[in-house]
């Protein structure tokens, strides 16, 4: 077996197959991924977050850090979907889907777990706050760019208070600050709910791509899928160096901005109605191609 067989048999397969198994079973049981998708998003993943940061040596001032070289890849992203939208005349709507296709990542479901699988606890720390970023992005900036200007930047900007992730790295910082030292109740039943973030969120995945139908416009989809897997990591690799972090972090961004576009983008799009078939298309078709260009990615990044 060749070096990159193994570092994807080791970091991405174990996703895939476990996403797989969600896919399964949302065929043969047609269960419905959203309840379990808004427990991960509410209770599981803010215990994993809040755990990772109090555990980890991360300074606030580097996790502020982070949270910039996040945002400024997504909005790095999101003008060049902008630009490449003008290129084409592509319609309001359609250009809105593109732009939101190559904006955002799956930092959550598929981008914390190939981070874990590939460098640790310690990378999952960093992961976790890149992912909480574009989280919160999503929820802002994502509604704003799929409703192409029918909601308001007030309304878009409301929706940051919606992601519970960002209240779990407020009480770390707080628990860190002050030094408390969780009672052993609090610290077993929150490390509970965080074991359970990532295998859930993996078989939500699964189950939310078994609902992507044939993909529309596939020459756009395949352009969107390029710019997501290939110019993304491009962009946060170029970026880096202006920000005061360590390597680990740098490996981390470049990663998390190489994942495939948002399983969030479709759902967004489904819910303003902005070309919901080709966003969920373009999700599809990237997740499928990802480990084409993740593996090399991880390979080269010293994984």
């Amino acid at each position: 077996m060749t070096a990159l067989a193994q570092l994807f048999a080791a970091t991405i397969l174990p996703v895939l197959l476990v996403a797989g198994v969600g896919f399964a079973l949302q065929r043969a049981l047609h269960i419905d991924p959203s309840p379990l998708s808004r427990v991960a998003f509410y209770a599981a993943l803010p215990a994993l977050l809040f755990q990772l940061l109090v555990a980890s040596d991360i300074h606030p001032a580097q996790l502020g850090q982070m949270m910039l070289l996040a945002t400024a890849v997504i909005a790095g992203m999101a003008i060049l979907g902008f630009l490449i939208s003008r290129a084409l005349r592509l319609p309001d709507r359609l250009a809105a889907a593109f732009i939101l296709s190559v904006t955002f990542m799956n930092a959550g479901n598929y981008g914390l777990s190939v981070s874990k699988f590939a460098f640790g606890d310690a990378g999952l720390a960093w992961a976790s706050v890149f992912y909480v970023t574009s989280s919160m992005l999503a929820n802002a900036a994502g509604v704003y760019i799929a409703t192409i200007g029918r909601s308001s930047p007030l309304r878009a900007a409301a929706g940051l208070l919606k992601v519970p992730a960002l209240y779990a790295i407020l009480l770390a910082l707080i628990v860190r600050g002050f030094r408390f030292e969780l009672p052993v109740f609090a610290a077993r039943s929150i490390g509970l709910l965080a074991a359970a973030a990532i295998p859930l969120m993996l078989l939500v995945l699964g189950m939310q791509l078994s609902r992507a139908g044939i993909p529309q416009r596939r020459t756009l989809v395949g352009l969107s899928a390029g710019l997501r897997l290939v110019a993304s990591p491009l962009l946060a690799w170029f970026l880096f160096p202006v920000f005061t972090l360590p390597s680990l972090a740098g490996s981390i961004a470049v990663l998390e901005s190489a994942m495939p576009s948002a399983v969030l983008n479709s759902i967004i799009a489904t819910e303003y109605d902005t070309e919901p078939g080709f966003v969920a298309g373009a999700v599809l078709v990237s997740t499928i191609l990802s480990p084409l260009t993740l593996t090399p990615i991880l390979a080269f990044l010293g994984a």
